[in-house]
């Protein structure tokens, strides 16, 4: 029963001493493999773009424009064509604050962006931590269910030499061989779930389906608990918070510009053109120019002024009332992630102790059953006693790293 004993203290102290990917290494696959990150990348370009692009009303802006024409009929002393050709520079010196305000709207939204890229890589980080901790669970599984097939077949081997020597009933003898055919049935379920985890992992970070893996990290590895983060603290790092509070920066500008649409806009153009005299005499050209200040001042729209800067605001009001929502669900997920957290992190100091327990009561009860001193009924319950608590250790681990992950998603934490 040493190999008993050794299987539990590593379950209860051990780390892995050697593996292929660690757990930092395989979330940067997650990261460069996720659809959902490279989306908000691609968000965030087209916000940049959008900035830079609102950035350019504030400059002049050149342009031309041309024309050629053909006659079907020659005029009187003229030729049948005629062209003229006509740049011209625009710059609009006040627009009544749209310009400046579309702006910086469209440079709050970048910053938003890089918020919903950040939300993506958090969402992404769980998603590779529980695949990462899921593998390492079922690996432990598998290890532990075969070892326990192990242990029944040991038994099975000593109790049909006896029924053989006719030292114990054939009764004892079927009930150890039931047992091991429901050990041998549940290795191969647990078999199937690792596969199924394995193909989990593998389908995150883009590699091969069936290619199996060797794990750096492991839950059995000691995982610190976490401090608890404040709400302030919390509210300042979870990008949805941050995101709705730029929302309603957003809003607050779209109001602005609602208002500057309607307010005076003065503009200055400075135009010239090429062009043939009309008629067109022997192709002679001339040179031509102007420049033109216009004003243009609304007065009168029937209050559509009005209902358009309401309609602003109340995007304004929806923009506040989401932020309270978002900070009411963060404060709510946070005090669940915790008390979850703080519970696993219970039951797992509890199950580790209980397996110590376990391990040693079914060492005692092989000894006993090896000396006469205890039944087969004796040593199976000690048995299953034994995989109960040591599967109950696993899941505790398995469930305490999850939680820790879960946590730091909620805290937007590193």
């Amino acid at each position: 029963m040493n190999r008993i004993l050794l299987l539990s203290f590593t379950l209860l102290f051990s780390t892995a001493s050697w593996a292929q990917i660690s757990l930092a290494e395989y979330r940067d696959s997650v990261y460069k493999y996720s659809n959902s990150i490279k989306d908000a990348v691609f968000v965030v370009e087209q916000s940049r773009e959008q900035m830079k692009m609102a950035k350019t009303d504030f400059l002049p802006e050149v342009s031309a424009s041309g024309s050629f024409t053909t006659l079907f009929r020659r005029p009187e002393g003229g030729d049948l064509w005629n062209f003229t050709l006509g740049p011209r520079i625009e710059q609009l010196i006040y627009g009544g604050g749209i310009v400046r305000n579309a702006y910086k709207q469209a440079d709050n939204n970048y910053r938003a962006a890089l918020w919903g890229e950040a939300a993506a890589i958090l969402d992404m980080r769980y998603e590779a931590d529980y695949a990462y901790w899921l593998l390492s669970a079922m690996k432990l599984y598998v290890a532990a269910t075969e070892e326990y097939v192990g242990i029944i077949k040991s038994l099975y081997g000593v109790v049909r030499e006896r029924f053989q020597e006719g030292y114990v009933a054939k009764g004892d003898l079927l009930q150890v061989e039931t047992r091991l055919s429901d050990a041998e049935y549940s290795l191969l379920a647990i078999k199937n779930n690792y596969d199924v985890a394995l193909h989990r992992f593998n389908n995150l970070s883009g590699r091969e389906e069936g290619l199996d893996v060797e794990l750096q990290n492991s839950i059995i590895d000691s995982i610190p608990m976490p401090r608890r983060i404040g709400l302030e603290e919390m509210f300042d790092r979870r990008p949805d918070v941050n995101f709705a509070e730029l929302d309603i920066v957003s809003a607050k500008y779209g109001v602005k510009i609602a208002r500057a649409a309607y307010n005076p806009q003065i503009g200055v153009e400075v135009g010239g053109s090429w062009q043939t005299y009309s008629p067109n005499n022997g192709g002679r050209t001339y040179l031509d120019g102007a420049m033109v200040l216009s004003l243009d001042v609304p007065i009168f729209h029937w209050g559509e002024r009005k209902r358009a800067v309401a309609m602003a605001r109340a995007e304004v009001g929806r923009m506040e009332n989401r932020l309270d929502e978002v900070c009411g669900d963060a404060a709510q997920f946070e005090a669940d992630d915790w008390s979850r957290l703080s519970s696993s992190y219970a039951q797992m100091q509890s199950s580790l102790h209980n397996l110590e327990i376990a391990g040693e009561n079914l060492s005692i009860s092989t000894y006993s059953y090896s000396e006469g001193k205890a039944t087969v009924l004796d040593v199976l319950q000690a048995q299953i006693s034994w995989i109960q608590i040591y599967t109950n250790a696993i899941t505790a681990r398995f469930d305490y790293a999850v939680a820790v992950s879960a946590y730091m998603r909620t805290t937007a934490a590193d």
